[in-house]
């Protein structure tokens, strides 16, 4: 379902990634730990196309079938809302919307009809047990509630893959344990296929696999 292959990335002298290669299949759960500076964060806003590799012949990021790496800006932009679905360690959720208005919003970039849009939004709000909180704005959530409004954002679109960097760097122990459960719901409920970045060690150890970077390639 994900397959990257011969990835590399510079930053003027600075090679961070090494001829990384990683395949992922549809269902399945990945975790990457790795020490800070490894590259793991430059390897997720690869696949997220949010970033682009060091071209060479051997480079190509293929994802549902879709090779990414020929597709224009606005065809790329069009592809990253529709088919990935980002939740970050800081929620980057909009202060001035409510959370049903933040969930909504890559659906109305996607120019989704409002009505259905609303009614996603509430299941999945409802999904993660925040039905009751439609209407509050972020700064009336607790960091475990405004993680769940940032998980239910990055599922409007239906995506098929969901990208999560350090995702519980920033909750307390139990609301990290809510989250790190969550996430295996999501892909029994949804058959969701995640590519985890993250340094905790539980989360890292749930997964279906788990892969370690050093010096900007895996290690066995």
């Amino acid at each position: 379902m994900v397959s990257v292959q011969h990835i590399s990335k510079t930053f003027g002298e600075l090679q961070v990634l090494k001829d990384v290669t990683l395949n992922v299949e549809k269902g399945e759960i990945v975790s990457i730990v790795g020490p800070s500076g490894a590259g793991k964060t430059t390897l997720l806003q690869i696949v997220g196309t949010l970033d682009h590799p060091d071209q060479t012949e051997e480079t190509e990021i293929k994802i549902n079938d879709i090779i990414i790496s020929g597709l224009k800006s606005k065809e790329l932009s069009a592809f990253r809302n529709e088919h990935i679905g980002f939740i970050f360690q800081f929620h980057q959720l909009l202060p001035e919307f409510t959370a049903l208005e933040n969930v909504c919003i890559p659906a109305y970039i996607a120019k989704k009809d409002k009505n259905p849009t609303e009614k996603r939004a509430k299941e999945l709000l409802d999904f993660l047990g925040l039905s009751h909180r439609y209407h509050h704005k972020p700064n009336s959530l607790s960091g475990g509630e405004q993680q769940r409004v940032a998980v239910a954002r990055a599922l409007v679109n239906n995506p098929v893959l969901i990208l999560a960097d350090e995702p519980s760097g920033n909750l307390d122990t139990e609301s990290a344990e809510h989250l790190h459960n969550l996430f295996f719901k999501l892909r029994d409920e949804f058959n969701q296929t995640l590519i985890i970045v993250t340094h905790n060690e539980d989360l890292a150890n749930m997964a279906d696999r788990k892969l370690t970077m050093v010096d900007g390639k895996f290690v066995e």
